[in-house]
């Protein structure tokens, strides 16, 4: 077959959260499926690191799709005329656009439907795009792929979808992230925190991911304890209307480093002593298993797809309410018998998670679409 990918987010140097999917999922099906052809689009100039093996021909579309109606233009126009000119026999898209213009059989993932839910966390711009367009990539698809149960029910309530038509293909967590030995601790928070200890947020910074809440309730934490912890903020604003202020009091405690590469956000995760993610709507939250993994006690919000990822290995807190993400942040940071169990079964439960077995779910998933169109051309 030759099947078309959706390659936009393959950004060097700056990978988020639909890039690393990508990353981990389309790396993993190409090399495993030779017998295949793929068609990488991109929006704008490649990384040949991207080109993963010699079955992929990669394919630069214009114009850049960074804007609601440069995304209409590229996928409507750019891809529909590309997977005619390529004679594409389907299209996967890792991040749930599609072309509304095609009759190829299209793979959609849809990782979550947050703007559906706090429509005021989005700029009006993308959310008109998003509310209009999302409900029709949902119909038009053949086939559905989301990260969480969670997210799978709340396409099939927001969208009328049948839940048969969607899979759930649980993200992964890398093998970078693991326990660092203690004697490269000090070396590591002296880089980033003079060598305080610290509690860590990682993530694009978006308004669900609920930062303001976080910063108070560490503030009061510094105020009313003796505790010598820092606050460390890995990410970027996804819009720069979503920076994130503080005041003049807590900026000598209160560290933002901005994008971090991967080996790099690995040591920082593991010499965390907790890593705190009180988001009020994760369609997953791959950082919650990185800190896992990282053997990081993990403080999260007890809404949407983080209990389900989670499990008993991590401690909830209302994400809406300060008072209580401040007393379960300083149980956390003041139990050692807290940390020590909380470290044991986060590092059992991240087992339960590899991109292998999401690279697999999503080819699964893409076999039983082409399985199903074949049976309806007959």
């Amino acid at each position: 077959m030759r099947i078309a990918v959706n390659t936009r987010f393959l950004l060097p140097k700056k990978m988020e959260g639909f890039g690393w999917y990508t990353f981990e999922t389309i790396s993993r099906i190409v090399k495993k499926h030779p017998e295949h052809e793929f068609f990488f689009f991109f929006d704008r100039p490649f990384d040949k690191k991207f080109i993963f093996a010699s079955n992929v021909t990669p394919v630069v579309l214009n114009p850049p799709a960074r804007h609601p109606i440069l995304f209409k233009i590229w996928f409507d126009r750019s891809v529909t005329k590309a997977l005619k000119k390529y004679q594409c026999d389907a299209f996967i898209s890792p991040d749930g656009y599609l072309s509304l213009k095609t009759d190829v059989p299209q793979l959609g993932v849809i990782h979550d439907l947050n703007f559906e839910h706090h429509p005021k966390d989005i700029p009006a711009s993308a959310l008109k795009y998003l509310k209009n367009y999302f409900p029709k990539f949902a119909q038009k698809a053949d086939r559905l792929c989301t990260v969480s149960e969670y997210s799978k029910q709340d396409i099939v309530k927001s969208y009328g979808i049948d839940p048969k038509k969607i899979d759930v293909t649980h993200n992964g967590v890398s093998d970078i992230f693991r326990p660092i030995k203690k004697d490269q601790e000090k070396k590591i928070r002296f880089k980033y925190t003079d060598s305080r200890p610290y509690i860590l947020f990682v993530g694009a910074i978006h308004k669900r991911k609920n930062l303001s809440r976080l910063i108070t309730a560490f503030e009061r934490i510094k105020q009313d304890t003796d505790l010598p912890h820092q606050l460390l903020i890995v990410g970027e604003p996804m819009w720069n209307s979503q920076q994130v202020k503080v005041s003049g009091r807590m900026k000598k405690y209160v560290s933002f480093t901005g994008h971090l590469k991967l080996d790099e956000l690995a040591q920082v995760m593991a010499t965390a002593d907790v890593f705190a993610f009180v988001s009020y709507f994760e369609g997953f939250g791959i950082p919650l298993l990185e800190a896992m993994k990282s053997g990081t006690p993990v403080l999260a919000g007890d809404r949407t797809a983080l209990p389900e990822i989670g499990g008993d290995a991590a401690m909830y807190c209302d994400p809406f309410s300060i008072d209580d993400i401040y007393e379960k942040l300083y149980d956390l940071l003041s139990n050692e018998r807290i940390q020590k169990d909380m470290i044991s079964s986060g590092l059992e439960r991240a087992e339960l998670f590899s991109w292998d077995q999401t690279a697999d779910s999503l080819w699964e998933s893409f076999e039983e679409m082409m399985k199903q169109k074949r049976v309806t051309k007959k």
